[in-house]
């Protein structure tokens, strides 16, 4: 992501080596900890903008064997595998994101009373339809339930089998 090398835990970055600087990810009450103990942080290059992101080098720390470095990593480690967590969690994701699923659906499906992914998953794709149906008139494009149904089980609506959509359609 940043070029260097990154050090993960549980799949979360929590820092990073580049150009033989040493930078941990930031976080909460870490980040006032790393600018009080004046680190700098870390200013991504890109090939026309400039990205500064939430890690800060603490080479010098590291080089006097500072001893709040190591409470210090293991609060990184902690505030990146619970980040992580969150951003890979249902409570994070948008109707929007899921497979099939746009701004406009999602708009739909709000004004239906669907208001979050909790409802959408908790609810079948023909009661789906029907609420959006009911909320916007009988002139719903069918391959809103389609999209629905794949999007339930992460798939494009287009590799929905015909059986599928057949049995589908006989339930609305």
């Amino acid at each position: 992501m940043f070029g260097g090398i990154g050090f993960f835990v549980s799949g979360a970055m929590f820092a990073l080596v580049k150009k033989k600087r040493l930078y941990l990810r930031g976080g909460a009450d870490l980040t006032e900890k790393l600018i009080y103990k004046e680190c700098k942080k870390f200013v991504h290059v890109k090939k026309c903008s400039i990205a500064i992101v939430n890690y800060y080098d603490i080479t010098e720390l590291y080089e006097q064997k500072d001893n709040s470095l190591n409470a210090m990593m293991k609060k990184s480690i902690k505030n990146s595998v619970r980040d992580k967590v969150y951003r890979d969690s249902m409570l994070n994701k948008r109707l929007r994101n899921l497979p099939n699923m746009r701004l406009t659906i999602e708009r739909m499906l709000k004004k239906g009373g669907v208001e979050n992914i909790e409802t959408f998953f908790s609810m079948s794709p023909e009661e789906l339809f029907r609420k959006v149906r009911d909320s916007h008139g009988d002139d719903i494009d069918i391959k809103l339930l389609w999209m629905f149904a794949g999007a339930q089980i992460g798939v494009h609506w287009m590799l929905l089998s015909e059986e599928t959509k057949h049995q589908l359609l006989r339930t609305i």
